[in-house]
């Protein structure tokens, strides 16, 4: 087959589409009163560990269902995952969809958990 793509190649390109933000810079953005919807795009065993406060519990399988006609087009979204790989393809996917201010959270969770972040419990 031509044109055949490995994991990290798909989610290269979705980095190249879609813009990420530091950990630090989105807890700032947080704390500013910025009005972002982020969504943790983990499996329920994952976010079972924690997630940023106010984030959204979405599985990736699930995520364009649930946010299709439910979270407006023009909402500021950043999608996270456990290390950003998945959660940048899920970023690509809504950006796909039409929304035009999605952000992936660069490192994901376990950057987060590493800066030393706010946790709160799922």
């Amino acid at each position: 087959m031509a044109d055949q793509k490995s994991y990290q190649q798909i989610v290269d390109e979705a980095l190249r589409i879609v813009p990420e933000v530091s950990p630090a810079d989105l807890q700032s953005r947080l704390s500013g009163g910025e009005q972002i919807v982020v969504i943790d795009v983990r499996e329920p065993e994952e976010f079972a560990r924690g997630k940023i406060p106010g984030a959204y519990t979405i599985p990736r399988g699930v995520l364009e269902m649930q946010v299709d006609g439910r979270l407006p087009r023009e909402s500021t979204v950043v999608l996270y995952c456990g290390a950003g790989g998945r959660s940048a393809l899920a970023a690509k996917s809504l950006a796909d969809m039409g929304y035009e201010k999605v952000e992936n959270l660069q490192g994901g969770w376990g950057a987060w958990m590493q800066s030393g972040l706010p946790v709160e419990q799922a």
